[in-house]
């Protein structure tokens, strides 16, 4: 089960590396016609179906039109985009494997979703022609299939905790903050260290648990990226420090 997994894991590092046109086109998913909560109005995270979790609406989608578009995606989920964007900008780091140069664009996109957020802006700002690009096949056909299974596991342990936080919108602009912070480290980590996958997977978590209004996923969220963040610090004055010895 396990070298199952890793091998699962290996195959969607490589599409991701090859696709090189993937990077660019996934700013696309967090297109125009997505709210944010700047009125005061920040119930938008309970807003799906009742009868559909997020990892359901996101596999239905999936398996829907075979010619899909980042907007189309922005339109299927709607005042939810800021953190669907976040989920799935953040996951690319976040894999436990090196995926190259790749996942600095990514995190560059997660770092503009969670300005944005920081700003209160009602909509996300992206030139039209990001939006109307359609999805790499490494992102609808790997990179999204494997992040649903994951999500489903989260949900059956998950549910809504400590949601009045996930409704004051000067919160939500704290926790934009927060993955602008965990972003900039994972990016600033060696590259193909592996040390950038505490911090994104921080990123990823902090993004679900506004999803899923649950406060102990914030808290574990909170809690990994900030541990990866002082490994990347501790080995980093430590390689620092070995540097200048040898020299």
């Amino acid at each position: 089960m396990i070298a199952a997994q890793r091998t699962e894991r290996v195959a969607i590092a490589d599409a991701v590396a090859r696709d090189s046109s993937w990077a660019g086109r996934v700013v696309g998913a967090m297109g125009d016609r997505v709210g944010w909560a700047a009125t005061g109005h920040t119930s938008w995270v309970a807003t799906t179906r009742e009868d559909l979790r997020f990892s359901d609406e996101l596999e239905e989608w999936l398996e829907g039109d075979p010619h899909k578009t980042f907007g189309e995606m922005s339109d299927v989920f709607g005042e939810r985009g800021f953190a669907v964007g976040i989920v799935i900008a953040a996951s690319v780091p976040a894999l436990p494997l090196p995926t190259g140069g790749v996942s600095h664009a990514f995190e560059v996109i997660a770092v503009l979703v969670a300005v944005q957020m920081v700003l209160g802006r009602t909509k996300l700002w992206l030139p039209r022609r990001l939006r109307d690009r359609e999805l790499g096949s490494a992102l609808a056909k790997r990179a999204l299939p494997f992040l649903v299974r994951r999500i489903r596991w989260l949900e059956r342990h998950a549910r809504p905790r400590g949601t009045a936080l996930f409704e004051n919108r000067w919160f939500l602009r704290l926790l934009g903050l927060v993955v602008i912070a965990l972003t900039v480290a994972a990016a600033l980590a060696p590259p193909f260290s592996g040390l950038d996958t505490l911090p994104a997977l921080g990123a990823v978590l902090i993004a679900l648990s506004i999803l899923l209004q649950d406060v102990v996923v914030l808290i574990v969220g909170v809690l990994v990226g900030t541990g990866g963040v002082a490994l990347i610090i501790t080995l980093g004055a430590a390689l620092a420090r070995f540097l200048r010895d040898l020299l």
